[in-house]
């Protein structure tokens, strides 16, 4: 059955809007609910929505008079069409939107009705001359009026610069205001519990969808002089690919969308340009070692069938593992010394102090962004308690400052219950995803042993497929291609988890509950997506034992170890898998996703063409905006941003990917908002709200990690203890210092005859005589008196270590406290603005007020104010 859709058409009146602020009206309106509307709508008169039929102006953003302007939208199936459902469901429902309309004209709404004509089923330098060739046209995007300005108050009317009451709000400040009322006028009472809200009735199919206009399509201009077409403007310029190397016009974003869009896109824009300097310096340190590689003396004596050639290594499993030798891994040790080089300890260092920049730079930012987008003083004087707090305040508390009585929704005890169990479900959720990467490492270790049975046992390695695919590098990829489908399965199941304890939490405001989301889902995102790296980068190869004594996990399975050459090539893999199907599954999801479901949706419709339907079925064709909006968008650059900070050291290369990703997300993040989903509601935002600190709290882990990284993972320092210690007198046998002898100085002996009878592997034919093999560790040979036990360069290698990280983090702590204390979070320019306008704008408050006083009082104020000597004589009775 086909049933037809009904818009309701919102206006805010314009009586209202001559005499007050947004904000000031709507904290009346929440005042002046009638808390027993929607009882017994039958019993009572309810104000309908005037009825208007299409005017066949597709493009019009006015009701059918032509002069109100329309601020939302509300879509709901005719109850009376709808055979789907029982009559009495039916009858129930249109019930209560009757009563929720009735109320929406009490709190000063206009609406009007109108039936849809199809039917649609529900879906300033030196370098100016540079920088102007990416800046957007200033006679397309003309910039904003600078105003000085203050919180709204209708008692001062008269003190602000009003030109036309019809636009002095903007059209996203309109919407918010309407979103303001919808989200709070009720519509039914049961058992004394009010019920209200457009979000309740969107969940409850009353509605269809609540969505504020685009102001014209995205592809065509308005002829229309009086409307701007900034829909169209922002695509032109903005979200079509051809202005992909054009600076983003906020202002302008900001005005359409709102400040909390404005100040996301703000962001992402600033760490792109950022990144700029980081991927430079990168490329170069990969270059560098890719240019020194051949030069690269202990990779040659691996490759040197004279060295690496005659030496066997011994198993890494047990029995089905067999002898191997060491040249088979010549080819990823030379792709081990592009990245094991000195300029990637130079470049840890560089990116340990460019992420302190990166964040103050970015708080300089944020504070020009809070004076010019009037968002100072927001969280102070503008937000409001969540509509779902306040309609379970039942508790009456007493306020420690005010000592007034107040209502809160739950006791001291109530809120304790609530945080303990959104804190014990986190951390469930957290030990779900630790046995989940405890399940990849049974896996690795499992499969080893197959791949080791199934691919060639000719110990030279000689063919092409053991030079490339040993046992190693096969486990490594598949068991990051299953990680990585892990991650993606478990961050679909614990998006609902998160948002279902944020709301039993029931945060007081917007901004407590977008916050306490953050943190709640980033904990989740930081053990989901970075545990295998932290697996690679610290335990993998770290707690194996030796050959005659393995360790063992859960009592089965061996510990996995390293090749020759350390994990770290093998977390570069790791890196690069998840980053770039990360990358990639994203786009998927932002771009084709919306884009094939709109395409769907406009063929299974009867509305084939958009020249013959109204504006608002046009919009209504388009995705919806998800509940968290852009919480995603923030969530999966902070993870990128953990990516290029935490593990840097491993993969130069990663600030480079991040760059391209980005520049492509700007673009694909603008294009998805403007073409394929629906107006978002207009938000204010102060600043990002808690993924500064995450972000603060990624940078001071970050030093640790890439300290660590080059301290345990590379094996920069034992070759710099070889180079410096073991290759001369007394340790070593050269006369000047060399890396020559440094594989085999690091392999330690075993004999064959010391293995265990659950790890002797099986003998192969081409052995030989040989009676040891060679493993990755500091040991003792056998037949020494420590045999087997660790010699005097593993102490050396470790205290090298641990010195290695205790001054690398020093110095770079040191660097970051002190370009923190340097670089102010608020530009002295910025400052000064700020008291110049607060100055200013008291100022003429005060002397305007003062006028009216002596206007309206006349002559008998001017005699109390003002003597016949001209002095002041105030009296008093």
């Amino acid at each position: 059955m086909t049933a037809e859709n009904q818009d309701v058409l919102l206006e805010v009146e314009e009586e209202e809007e001559e005499e007050e602020d947004g904000e000031v009206v709507l904290e009346e309106l929440a005042q002046t609910i009638v808390p027993s509307y929607g009882t017994a709508p039958d019993q009572q008169k309810l104000h309908t929505s005037e009825w208007a039929e299409f005017d066949q102006k597709p493009d019009s953003l006015f009701f059918n008079d032509g002069q109100r302007r329309i601020d939302f939208v509300l879509v709901y199936e005719d109850e009376s069409k709808n055979e789907n459902r029982k009559k009495s469901v039916n009858k129930k429902q249109m019930r209560k939107r009757q009563a929720y309309e009735s109320n929406l004209i009490s709190n000063g709404l206009q609406l009007e009705a109108t039936r849809s004509p199809n039917d649609l089923k529900t879906r300033d330098s030196a370098f100016n001359w540079f920088s102007r060739l990416f800046r957007v046209d200033e006679n397309i995007i003309k910039p904003e009026q600078e105003f000085f300005t203050a919180p709204f108050e209708k008692a001062r009317l008269s003190d602000f610069y009003i030109q036309d009451k019809d636009i002095f709000f903007n059209p996203a400040t309109r919407s918010r205001i309407v979103h303001f009322i919808l989200s709070r006028v009720e519509y039914a009472v049961k058992d004394n519990v009010k019920k209200f809200g457009i979000n309740k009735l969107l969940d409850s199919g009353i509605y269809k969808a609540a969505f504020p206009l685009h102001d014209s399509r995205f592809n065509r201009q308005l002829e229309d002089p009086n409307c701007p077409s900034e829909r169209y403007l922002l695509y032109k310029e903005w979200a079509h690919p051809r202005s992909f190397y054009k600076l983003q016009p906020l202002d302008l974003v900001r005005k359409y969308y709102g400040e909390k869009i404005g100040i996301y896109f703000a962001w992402l824009g600033f760490y792109t340009q950022m990144l700029i300097v980081a991927a430079i310096v990168g490329l170069a340190c990969f270059l560098y070692g890719y240019i020194t590689k051949d030069n690269c003396t202990w990779s040659q004596e691996v490759c040197d069938p004279n060295i690496g050639g005659n030496i066997i290594m011994c198993p890494q499993c047990d029995q089905e593992c067999t002898y191997w030798n060491l040249t088979i891994t010549c080819e990823s040790s030379k792709k081990l010394c592009i990245f094991d080089s000195f300029g990637t300890l130079v470049f840890a260092v560089f990116m340990g102090i460019w992420v302190t920049l990166f964040l103050e730079f970015w708080k300089r930012r944020q504070a020009e962004l809070e004076y010019e987008w009037d968002t100072v003083e927001f969280l102070e004087q503008e937000e409001y308690i969540r509509p779902e707090y306040e309609a379970r305040c039942t508790h009456v508390v007493t306020n420690e400052i005010t000592q007034q009585e107040e209502h809160v929704p739950y006791t001291a005890f109530g809120k304790c219950v609530r945080m303990t169990f959104g804190i014990s479900a986190v951390l469930f959720w957290i030990l779900l995803i630790v046995a989940s990467v405890i399940g990849i490492i049974v896996y690795r270790l499992s499969v080893f042993l197959v791949f080791s049975a199934k691919l060639p046992r000719h110990i030279n390695g000689t063919e092409a497929i053991q030079k490339y695919l040993t046992p190693q590098a096969a486990t490594s990829v598949t068991a990051s291609i299953i990680s990585f489908i892990i991650i993606m399965i478990l961050n679909i199941i614990y998006e609902k988890v998160a948002i279902m304890i944020t709301d039993f939490e029931l945060p007081r405001t917007q901004t407590d509950y977008e916050n306490s989301l953050t943190m709640k889902m980033f904990l989740f995102q930081f053990v989901n997506y970075y545990s295998s790296c932290f697996y690679i980068a610290f335990f993998k190869g770290k707690f194996v034992g030796f050959p005659g004594d393995p360790v063992y996990w859960l009592g089965k399975y061996r510990n996995e170890e390293c090749d020759p050459g350390g994990c770290l090539l093998e977390l570069t893999t790791q890196l690069t898998i998840i980053m770039g199907g990360k990358a990639i599954w994203n786009n998927i999801q932002e771009v084709l996703l919306p884009w094939v479901k709109n395409l769907i949706g406009r063929c299974c419709s009867a509305a084939r063409s958009e020249k013959t339907i109204p504006r608002w079925e046009q919009d209504y064709h388009l995705q919806p905006i998800g509940k968290l909006g852009l919480f995603y968008e923030y969530l999966e650059m902070v993870i990128q941003f953990g990516f290029v900070t935490l593990f840097v050291a491993s993969f130069p290369l990663a600030p480079l990917l991040a760059l391209v990703n980005n520049l492509l997300e700007i673009r694909v993040d603008a294009w998805k908002i403007t073409t394929q989903f629906r107006r978002m509601v207009p938000q204010k935002a102060q600043d990002i709200g808690a993924w500064q600190p995450i972000m603060q709290g990624i940078a001071i882990l970050a030093v640790v990690t890439n300290a660590m990284i080059i301290a345990f993972t590379s094996d920069m320092i034992p070759r710099l203890v070889y180079y410096w210690s073991f290759s001369v007198p007394p340790y070593g046998s050269h006369s000047s210092y060399t890396m020559k002898g440094y594989i085999n100085n690091t392999l330690s002996v075993f004999d064959i005859l010391d293995f265990k009878n659950e790890s002797k592997p099986v003998p192969l034919p081409g052995l030989g005589n040989q009676t040891t093999c060679r493993y990755r560790d500091f040991r003792y040979p056998p037949g020494h008196q420590h045999q087997y036990e660790h010699n005097i360069y593993y102490w050396h290698v470790i205290a090298a270590k641990l010195s290695f990280i205790i001054v690398m983090e020093h110095v770079i702590y040191c660097v970051k406290f002190i370009v923190s204390y340097v670089i102010p979070d608020v530009s002295q320019k910025t400052k000064s603005k700020i008291k110049r306008e607060k100055y200013l704008t008291q100022t003429l408050l005060h002397e305007n007020h003062l006028k009216v006083m002596k206007k309206n009082m006349g002559k008998i104020a001017d005699r109390i104010w003002k003597g016949a000597d001209g002095t002041f004589r105030p009296k008093f009775d």
